[in-house]
């Protein structure tokens, strides 16, 4: 018999400097990755091969959220505020994961439309400190 698992994505909290965010949007409602791999290789002349360590911390960390979610204001705030804050995602699903980082900041306020119906805003972090667990 096959492991059966589920997802929720309710299990999964956001939190900006100690704040949770909420009102995400439907779909991918954030996401984390490391801005460069953790190596490079290079090939001599005669195939000799070189692991070179990258040692660049930086990590980015995109919510999506809806326009009617409170937490648009913070988020815009924080990015004109220029303050570094800790930034968590933490997925309490099977298996467990948390990425993000001690010392982040808000790229910029995320870009704003309307239409007919309700509009997702996106918001890079840059982290600079990324971890992922």
């Amino acid at each position: 018999m096959s492991n059966l698992n589920s997802f929720d994505a309710k299990s999964v909290t956001v939190t900006v400097n100690g704040t949770f965010i909420t009102g995400f949007a439907d779909g991918t409602f954030v996401q984390g990755e490391k801005d460069e791999d953790n190596f490079t290789t290079s090939v001599g002349a005669q195939g000799d091969v070189v692991v070179n360590e990258v040692n660049n911390p930086l990590g980015t960390v995109t919510i999506t959220i809806q326009q009617t979610s409170p937490s648009v204001a913070y988020l815009n705030g924080l990015a004109n505020s220029k303050e570094f804050v800790p930034v968590w995602v933490i997925s309490n699903n099977s298996p467990k994961e948390k990425f993000g980082g001690s010392k982040c900041r808000v790229k910029k306020p995320s870009s704003s439309s309307f239409s007919n119906e309700d509009e997702d805003r996106e918001y890079e972090i840059q982290v600079f400190d990324y971890t992922q667990e």
